[in-house]
């Protein structure tokens, strides 16, 4: 099983990595195989609502803006599951994390069922380092994210700097179970 683990914070030592490496930690624990990307390392830019407003997204399901997403994109294809990490900034996703999933969704939602995410487990994890506010509402707009491109929520953790080390332990093992039911199948 591959899962892509998907950080999108530029703190390489901060609560989203750390977050992120018990993430595949647990991936590796259960036995499977793991690629963690990190999106403030590729340059990923913003949707440009092509032509009509949805340019080639809507029938070709390919984005037009050529730019570090594409590769991502036929990365993000091959996995059988996913972890999205980011740090809440004013109860959202990072601005890195809304980007990507933006340009994501516009590729994959409108395949219906047959998106590349069809059915495939995410764990979302929603990582509030300073005051610890705004987990939920950014969980919530994660977990309307994977609705739309047609995966199946496995799990939403939320995490801030005092539940930091239980979290953890959290994520690792809903790491290792979503790679277990996985497998089993």
């Amino acid at each position: 099983m591959n899962v892509m683990v998907i950080s999108s914070s530029p703190n390489k030592d901060g609560l989203t990595a750390a977050c992120a490496a018990a993430a595949v930690e647990g991936v590796l624990l259960a036995g499977g195989h793991t690629e963690e990307v990190r999106l403030n390392e590729l340059q990923i830019g913003l949707c440009q609502a092509c032509g009509d407003g949805w340019g080639a997204c809507l029938k070709d399901h390919e984005c037009q803006v050529k730019d570090g997403f594409q590769s991502l994109h036929a990365r993000v294809r091959l996995a059988d599951a996913y972890v999205l990490v980011t740090p809440v900034y004013w109860g959202e996703m990072s601005e890195s994390a809304k980007v990507f999933m933006d340009r994501l969704r516009r590729c994959e939602a409108t395949r219906g069922g047959e998106s590349s995410l069809f059915d495939k487990p995410v764990i979302a994890v929603a990582a509030a380092g300073d005051s610890g506010r705004g987990m939920i509402t950014c969980l919530s707009s994660m977990e309307r994210w994977i609705q739309h491109v047609q995966a199946r929520v496995f799990d939403l953790l939320p995490v801030n700097r005092w539940s930091r080390e239980y979290k953890l332990v959290a994520i690792r093992a809903a790491a290792q179970a979503m790679v277990r039911e996985a497998m089993e199948k």
